[in-house]
């Protein structure tokens, strides 16, 4: 390999290091015109009355909306009006949108506009919502459009269930000599992206609708708006430029529906809406919460009999992309653990909060927490080393998955393995607990985590190659530059594939779904799998390509000819070729006849063998392969005060292939940053009425310089055979694993079993007061 593992400097890098990269608050058309909204500032309420005299007449007021009967929207479920008629169902709701000349005059006209509420009861966790007689947060869920694989039940907060049945439960009950219960708890929080929320659009004179927007997914924004307003879907031009972070919380389709909206209240004209942080933190789809239950048997040497699980997803107030949370959660309901016999429930529950969409590892991080806290109780129980519990009971090949797929070397790397490397990494040998003196602890903790993507069937990806006449190329793919460094590693895909300089390749950052080809969403790892594959396939038609014009040059059959270091030549004899140069734009002889003409390659891939899953069941192929990693989390605790430092964080995992080795350390340590905050610090706060009492960056507290760990990354590569060069995606892995790992160092410190997050010293100091006023 020339170029795949190296460690290439991405392809955007200068653009953003020198501040020269343009996102989407960047753009700027004159005129441009300014939305804002008005928000619920409770979770639960009537909407009595808005008055919006005074507001539209502040000047340079074009358009108030309010009190307007939208088409519904949601990805699985039609349950959500873009403007909140007749009631508010969380807190930071749109009731209002008001569109005026300047940002400023459109927030004095949203500052006046009177909306009188009435209070409602106010479901303030999944729990809460799954009791028989709660209020009911939508009390037409069975009159809602939904997809087909949805199973909302009426009359209660079920936004949909998902079954999964393997084995026999009873029998794995009977085999267990030691059982364990535990539940565990952790409310909604952010993603807390650098750069928030922001949309534009404008509908032009022939109909055709131009929207920009910092989205990871373009072509759904295309897609559901003509859905939702009967649009021409060919007249929906969708661009999106550099995006600065998602991890998921771009995922949905918001803004960009309330662009589109007030565009058409104002005639047409461009109008831009930008989320101010605190609006970017409440309003918008946040990170999902869950109530969990866990229950484990095993046989006196550990190994994992029966599981029992019942997930309850805080889905907030309108289902949307918790629902695909929601089954993905179950699809993997037990961790990367071979278990015969599963019995699990996962539900998405209605509540009066933010709703929910992915979060770097779609429900991984989350599941795993519980899973991995019990998985240490059970250790305890058994008297044996977590890690060996975690090795004896590793998913492996010939394995089965909770959806019953049959696993082998390429679709789930080695478990094993990567707990044997991240045991050395962390120096787990040498002692889980070290007393420093009575005051101080040092203690270590471990996790381990699995993943497969539980994605749409059908979802595709393409690529296009261009030559130019200087005989470097152009690659475009609809893989949204999220900040992961994908397109660079397509550019690396198709150098080692060309077996050219890849400061030839010239990478199209942006996308544009009338001229890019599609890719499905930028989310769930799938930007190096899926578009690796469609350069893969746009490499070999451009090969073929430049052999045919090649072989007419040359006077030799194809299979002659070779491609390599940007010319194209006999196979025998390298001195007799043509540059790319000569020939990419076709080839002129010396009388001036030409022949080909400029070479384009066009390449697609889309997912095979995948199903949905049986609604009674849950057997079925969600994804393609289960990338596993094994963790490790070193924490200082004072016994005093219960405060904590992060000393080390170890994550290895199984990759299949490194593609560029200082990009995937970058991803991993990033997550690994991620899943600490998530674990430690990030959380909402939630009152009696539902509202957020922490919506800023000074309360709402993800971790800050100086306060991280060591990070240790380390990687095995078990070749997924189907992938670009046996690679399995990576850019969420090292987050997955970080709750449980910090989760059970810190129960170990503390002495006491520590079950919801985030891990605050506060948590600490409650559980270890429960735990002495507890009865013997």
């Amino acid at each position: 390999m020339e170029v795949i593992g190296k460690s290439v400097i991405r392809k955007d890098a200068l653009e953003k290091v020198t501040g020269r990269a343009k996102y989407t608050n960047d753009y700027y058309t004159n005129p441009m015109l300014s939305g804002k909204m008005v928000i619920s500032p409770y979770g639960h309420a009537k909407i009595v009355n808005i008055n919006t005299i005074e507001a539209s007449q502040v000047p340079g007021v074009r358009a108030i909306l309010a009190g307007q009967h939208f088409p519904l929207t949601g990805e699985a479920i039609r349950d959500r009006p873009p403007i909140a008629v007749d009631k508010v169902r969380y807190h930071g709701e749109p009731v209002a949108l008001v569109v005026a000349d300047t940002p400023a005059q459109a927030k004095k006209a949203a500052d006046l506009i009177k909306v009188q509420y009435e209070l409602l009861p106010v479901v303030n966790s999944p729990t809460h919502a799954f009791k028989e007689g709660a209020p009911l947060v939508h009390e037409g869920l069975g009159n809602y459009d939904k997809d087909e694989d949805s199973h909302p039940v009426p009359g209660t907060n079920i936004a949909t269930l998902i079954k999964i049945r393997k084995g026999n439960i009873e029998a794995g009950w009977a085999a267990s000599e030691i059982v364990v219960q535990e539940s565990f708890s952790f409310a909604p929080s952010d993603h807390a992206a650098m750069e928030t929320r922001c949309a534009t659009a404008e509908i032009k004179p022939d109909g055709t609708i131009m929207i920009m927007t910092s989205s990871q997914a373009p072509f759904m924004v295309k897609q559901l708006i003509a859905n939702y307003f009967k649009e021409d879907i060919g007249k929906i031009v969708v661009h999106t430029p550099l995006v600065g972070g998602a991890y998921g919380g771009k995922a949905a389709v918001q803004l960009e529906v309330l662009a589109y909206l007030a565009s058409k209240a104002v005639g047409g004209k461009p109008v831009k809406i930008l989320n101010d942080r605190e609006q970017d933190i409440i309003t918008s789809p946040c990170h999902i919460g869950l109530d969990a239950t866990i229950k484990l048997g095993a046989d006196r040497k550990g190994k994992i009999t029966a599981a029992e699980i019942q997930y309850l997803w805080d889905g907030g107030a309108y289902s949307d992309k918790a629902i695909d949370v929601t089954r993905s959660g179950a699809a993997d309901c037990t961790g990367p653990y071979n278990i015969e016999n599963v019995w699990c429930n996962s539900y998405c529950m209605y509540t009066n909060h933010p709703y929910a969409s992915p979060f770097r590892g779609f429900s991984h991080s989350e599941l795993s927490f519980c899973i991995e806290r019990t998985m240490d109780i059970l250790a305890q129980r058994l008297n044996m080393d977590p890690y060996d519990l975690r090795y004896i009971n590793a998913i492996m090949p010939g394995h089965t998955t909770p959806t019953r797929v049959k696993l082998n070397k390429s679709n789930v790397g080695n478990l094993q393995k990567c707990i044997q490397k991240a045991r050395e990494l962390i120096k787990w040998d040498e002692g889980a607990i070290k007393e420093i003196d009575e005051r101080f602890v040092r203690v270590k903790g471990v996790s381990c985590s699995w993943k497969t993507t539980t994605i749409d069937p059908n979802a595709p990806s393409g690529a296009i190659i261009t030559f130019n006449r200087d005989g470097s190329l152009n690659l475009m793919s609809g893989v949204i530059e999220i900040g992961t460094g994908t397109k660079t590693i397509l550019a690396q895909i198709l150098a080692e594939r060309l077996k050219m300089d890849i400061d030839k390749i010239h990478v199209r950052m942006e996308v544009d779904t009338q001229t890019t080809p599609e890719h499905w969403k930028t989310v769930a790892s799938r930007g190096t799998y899926m578009g690796g594959r469609a350069v893969l396939n746009a490499a070999e038609d451009v090969i073929n390509q430049l052999k045919e014009v090649a072989s007419c040059v040359l006077r030799a059959p194809k299979e002659d000819i070779e491609v390599a270091n940007s010319r194209v030549f006999l196979r025998d004899d390298p001195t007799i070729g043509l540059d790319f140069k000569d020939v990419g734009y076709g080839y002129q002889y010396p009388n001036g006849n030409a022949i080909g003409g400029q070479i384009i390659g066009r390449g697609k891939f889309i997912l095979r063998h995948l199903t949905h899953l049986d609604p009674e069941t849950g057997e079925g192929k969600p994804g393609p392969e289960w990338t596993v990693a094994a963790y490790g989390v070193e924490i200082e605790l004072d016994k005093r005060d219960y405060t904590y430092r992060l000393l080390k964080a170890c994550t290895v995992v199984d990759l299949g292939r490194v593609m560029n080795e200082k990009a995937a350390l970058g991803q991993v340590m990033g997550a690994m940053s991620m899943g600490l905050a998530f674990a430690g610090r990030e959380t909402f706060y939630f009152d009696e009425l539902g509202r957020v009492l922490n919506p800023q960056l000074r309360t709402y507290r993800p971790l800050r310089y100086g306060e991280h760990p060591e990070y240790l990354v380390g990687f095995v590569e078990t070749p997924q055979l189907d992938g670009p060069y046996g690679a399995r995606g990576v850019g969420e892995h090292g987050l997955l694993g970080m709750p449980g790992a910090l989760g059970n160092a810190l129960s170990l410190a503390a002495g006491v079993s520590l079950r919801n997050l985030p891990l605050l010293p506060e948590l600490i100091w409650r559980a270890k007061e429960a735990s002495h006023h507890a009865p013997l």
